[in-house]
C-alpha cells in the first residue's frame, strides 16, 4: 500500500472517529437504531474475511521459509517470535501493574440503553479462527516438506486474492465501521468519559516501546561483545522515517543504510537481517495491541483478561505477527480472530482496537524497525565467527 494510501486512511480513521462522536451526541434513538445495524453488517463482513486472511497470509509465509533454510534463517526466525512474545509478555505484566491504576471507571449504570436494530444480516465465517491458524500451519508445512511448486504458487494467488480483499473491501469499509462504533458509544455515554484513559495509554505504550528497544540493545551488545550505542545512535534516520511512512517495507532502504553505517554489523549479516527482520519482527505493533487489549477490555467490559487468558493470546499472537499482511495496523488485523475467540471481543471491542492501533501504529512500526538492528546485532555475535572460518578456509 503506498504510502499515499495510508496517510488517506488514517485520515479517514480520525475523521470517522469525530463524525462518530458527532453524529452518536445529536442522534435520535431511531437514527441510532440504523446506525446499530449498519454497524452489525460491516462487523459481520469482517469478521467473515478474518479466517481467510489468516489461511492467506500465515500459509505462504510459511513455504517462503523452505525446507534448506540456512541455520541463519532459522535463528532469526526464533529470535523474531521470542522478541515478539517477550514484548508482550512484558507489556501484559506492565498491564496487569499499570492499568488498575488509571482509575478506569466502569459506567455502564449510567449509559443510555441502545435501540434495536432494524434486522440482522447473520454472515458466518466458512471456517473458525482455530480451524483456519491450524490448516494454515499443516499446509505451509506439508507443502514445505513435499516441495509441492503448484500448490506454492497457488498459495502464492490466494495470498494475493485475499490482499485484494483486504484493500478494496475491508480496508474501505473501516472509516464506516469505525464511525458507526463511536456513534453507538457516544450515545450510550461511554466513548467521552474514557477518552482521557486512551491518550495515557497511548503515553505509556511509547515509553514502553524504549525500554524494550534497550533491553533487545542490551542482548544485541551482551552476545555480539560491541557497544550497542553504536549501532542504536545510528537509527536515527531510520526511526523517523517510519514514523512518517508507517511502513517497515518503505523504511528499509534507509534502515539498511543507518545499519551499515554504523559499522557494528557484518555486512552480509546486515543484508540478510534486516530486510528478514522487517518481514517477521514485529515487537513494536506486538507490545501495542497487548497493552491495548487489556484496556479495551477494562473499559468495556470491565474487567481485565486472566493471566491465563493473556497467556494463550500473547503466545498465538507471536505466531500471527510473523504473518501478518502489510497494511496499516497489520499486526491487529491478522490477530483478530484470535482477540475475538480467545478474549471474547465483540464488534465494539474490535472496532475500538482497530481505531486506537491504526492511530499511533507508525510509532509501533518504528519499534519494529528499530528492533530489527538489535536481532542483527545478535546473529552478528552468533554466526560473526563461522564467516570467518569460512573465509579462512
Amino acid at each position: 500500500m503506498s504510502n499515499e494510501k495510508k496517510d488517506n486512511l488514517i485520515l479517514k480513521l480520525i475523521f470517522g472517529v469525530i463524525a462518530g462522536l458527532i453524529i452518536g451526541l445529536f442522534s435520535s434513538e431511531s437514527v441510532i437504531g440504523i446506525i446499530q445495524t449498519i454497524k452489525f453488517i460491516l462487523g459481520q463482513i469482517i469478521s467473515f474475511t478474518v479466517p481467510l486472511i489468516i489461511l492467506g497470509f500465515i500459509a505462504p509465509a510459511i513455504t517462503k521459509m523452505k525446507s534448506n533454510a540456512s541455520k541463519m534463517l532459522i535463528a532469526m526466525l526464533i529470535l523474531a517470535y521470542l522478541s515478539s512474545l517477550g514484548a508482550a509478555i512484558f507489556s501484559m505484566l506492565s498491564g496487569y501493574m499499570i492499568i488498575p491504576m488509571l482509575n478506569i471507571l466502569t459506567v455502564a449504570h449510567g449509559l443510555k440503553t441502545l435501540p434495536p436494530m432494524l434486522f440482522k444480516l447473520n454472515i458466518p465465517p466458512v471456517l473458525s479462527v482455530m480451524s483456519a491458524l491450524v490448516l494454515a500451519l499443516f499446509l505451509g508445512l506439508a507443502i514445505v516438506w513435499t516441495n509441492s511448486k503448484k500448490l506454492e504458487a497457488a498459495l502464492d494467488e490466494f495470498n494475493n486474492v485475499i490482499l485484494s480483499i483486504v484493500y478494496r473491501i475491508i480496508i474501505p469499509i473501516l472509516p464506516f465501521f469505525i464511525t458507526s462504533t463511536f456513534a453507538t458509544l457516544a450515545y450510550e455515554g461511554s466513548i467521552t468519559k474514557q477518552l482521557p484513559v486512551f491518550l495515557k495509554v497511548v503515553i505509556i505504550v511509547l515509553v514502553g516501546h524504549f525500554i524494550w528497544l534497550s533491553i533487545l540493545y542490551s542482548i544485541g551488545g551482551a552476545v555480539s561483545k560491541q557497544n550497542p550505542l553504536t549501532l542504536l545512535k545510528a537509527y536515527g534516520p531510520a526511526y523517523l522515517t517510519a514514523v512518517g511512512t508507517m511502513s517497515s517495507a518503505a523504511t528499509l532502504p534507509v534502515a539498511l543504510s543507518c545499519a551499515k553505517k554504523s559499522q557494528a554489523l557484518d555486512e552480509d549479516i546486515a543484508n540478510f537481517a534486516i530486510p528478514l527482520g522487517a518481514t517477521v519482527h514485529l515487537c513494536g505493533s506486538v507490545l501495542t495491541e497487548v497493552f491495548f487489549v487489556m484496556t479495551v477490555s477494562q473499559v468495556l467490559y470491565g474487567t481485565l483478561p486472566s493471566v491465563g487468558t493473556m497467556v494463550l493470546f500473547v503466545v498465538l499472537l507471536g505466531i500471527f505477527a510473523i504473518g501478518a499482511p502489510g497494511v496499516p495496523g497489520g499486526t491487529v488485523m491478522a490477530s483478530l480472530g484470535i482477540i475475538s475467540s480467545v478474549l471474547g471481543f465483540d464488534d465494539t471491542g474490535i472496532a475500538l482496537m482497530l481505531t486506537i492501533f491504526a492511530l499511533q501504529d507508525s510509532f509501533g512500526t518504528a519499534c519494529n524497525v528499530v528492533g530489527d538492528g538489535a536481532l542483527a546485532l545478535i546473529l552478528n555475535g552468533i554466526f560473526k565467527k563461522d564467516k570467518a572460518l569460512q573465509k579462512q578456509n
